[in-house]
Formats: structure tokens, C-alpha cells, sequence
């Protein structure tokens, strides 16, 4: 059973792109690659043919998994999250209750992850312990040394 997932309009264009990069570019060239290997002669003995084959199946397979996600990927208008309680796409800010240290992390798709730009999977431990808490909320979430809590301090829609 596929999965859907939920992406900004961004997210999804990043994804096209890369399938199209793949589907344009990227075969040919692997296609080119065997054809190559091919006409050096016997290919039981070839570890280059083999070596364009495999690699030309990895390619197959990534080009199928993005077609996959694709297919079950829906667009999120933003302007209509409801920002009572974390959603997908919501971006939260929250307070390390042990530290005092704040945050702020808005939650996207697996795909979609980046913690350098502050967007954090949904999938991940934080994000599903922030989902569906409100303001004023405290999550407790479990990580590998522990627990920790989270106040959530604000929800928007950036």
C-alpha cells in the first residue's frame, strides 16, 4: 500500500525536476554505457557491461520509487492550514523545557527534510511528537539518551 505524502508546491517541483533529470539525462547516458561496453566484444567476460547494467537497474529503480512518490503526492495550499494545532507544514516554535533553548522547525515530508533550513520530517521522533499538540502544549518526546520536553510556544503557517 503506497503512502501518501504532503509537499509545498516547492517540494513537488524539486521532485518533477529530478525525475525529469533522470528520465532525460540520465538514462541515455546509461543506455549509451552498455551500448559502449557491448562492442567490446564478449560480454560473459565483460565486468564493464556488467558494471552499465547494474547501474542502468539502480537507475530504474530510482526513476520508479520518484514516479511512485509522485503519484501519491498531494499539493498543500498553506494558506489553509489550520494553525490551533501542528499539522504537516506547520511551522512550529518550540522551548527545551531542561534548557530554556528555543527552536523553530517546520514539519514536511521525509522527502522534503532539511535541518539546516529548519524543516524537520513529520516521520522523525520530534515531528511526531509535535503533531496534533497546540499552543501551551508540552511534548514529551523520546530520543536515544532519553526523554525531553517541549513546550510549544507558537504555530504559524510560514
Amino acid at each position: 500500500m503506497s503512502k501518501v505524502s504532503y509537499y509545498t508546491a516547492e517540494g513537488l517541483k524539486k521532485l518533477r525536476d529530478e525525475l525529469n533529470q533522470l528520465k532525460d539525462v540520465e538514462r541515455p547516458k546509461a543506455s549509451q554505457a552498455i551500448a559502449e561496453a557491448r562492442d567490446k566484444g564478449d560480454l560473459s567476460e565483460n565486468a564493464e557491461y556488467d558494471a552499465a547494467k547494474e547501474a542502468q537497474g539502480l537507475l530504474e529503480m530510482r526513476i520508479s520509487k520518484l514516479e511512485e512518490v509522485l503519484a501519491n503526492a498531494r499539493l498543500i495550499d498553506e494558506s489553509q492550514l489550520d494553525t490551533s494545532k501542528v499539522l504537516v507544514h506547520s511551522t512550529v516554535t518550540i522551548k527545551n523545557k531542561t534548557n530554556n533553548a528555543k527552536m523553530k522547525y517546520k514539519l514536511v515530508a521525509q522527502s522534503e527534510a532539511d535541518l539546516k533550513s529548519g524543516k524537520i520530517s513529520v516521520d522523525s521522533p520530534i515531528g511526531k511528537g509535535l503533531l496534533g499538540k497546540q499552543v501551551g502544549d508540552t511534548a514529551e518526546i523520546k530520543v536515544p539518551n532519553g526523554t525531553i520536553e517541549f513546550e510549544i510556544l507558537e504555530i504559524t503557517r510560514e
